[in-house]
């Protein structure tokens, strides 16, 4: 006698453990049904997520009503605009010497770097050095890395005045050497 007689026999003398048998692999089969469906539902949601997040940062779409007001204050593309490298960097100079000027500061020199180390990546840096007073650096500061386009501070060296007994009259503004940069789209 096979295995496969005796497993047929078996069955034959109880039909109640071929029903159970059979209730657990349909069982058995909806599990998997259900698993495989919950898995394709969570994809979906994740590529929903990264669809949104990629039209928020090509600036296509606003994000939620709490950001949508930020949009507003800070409108613009997250990234440098102009159709070449160089019209970026002067973008990126334009909106650096803007922020400084709107709190109170001078610039004194600039130097874009368009062929830097990231420069590849599709990011122009800047270094300018500036005169501001001290509690307008923290105001630049925001004004950079919040507002648009995106940018990074990369570099900060700030250097007080020195004050003696002998020289009072000091105007109180710092020297700020202020690297930054933002990442351009190659003219896209």
């Amino acid at each position: 006698m096979t295995a496969a007689q005796s497993i047929a026999r078996t069955f034959a003398r109880s039909p109640l453990i071929a029903v159970v048998l059979y209730i657990v692999v349909i069982g058995g089969l909806l599990a998997t049904i259900g698993v495989a469906v919950t898995n394709i539902l969570d994809h979906q949601r994740a590529l929903a997520q990264t669809s949104d997040l990629l039209d928020q940062l090509q600036g296509r779409r606003a994000r939620g009503a709490g950001a949508s007001s930020l949009a507003r204050e800070h409108p613009g593309s997250p990234f440098l605009e102009g159709p070449t490298v160089t019209v970026a960097g002067a973008n990126l100079l334009q909106r650096v010497a803007a922020a400084v000027s709107t709190v109170g500061g001078t610039v004194q020199s600039s130097q874009v770097d368009l062929l830097g180390t990231q420069a590849k990546d599709g990011f122009v840096g800047l270094v300018v050095s500036c005169e501001m007073e001290q509690p307008a650096l923290q105001k630049l500061l925001y004004d950079l890395e919040v507002g648009m386009p995106f940018l990074f501070v990369d570099q900060l060296d700030v250097q007080v005045p020195q004050t003696t007994a002998l020289n009072d009259t000091t105007s109180g503004k710092i020297r700020v050497v202020l690297g930054v940069s933002g990442q351009w789209q190659g003219g896209k």
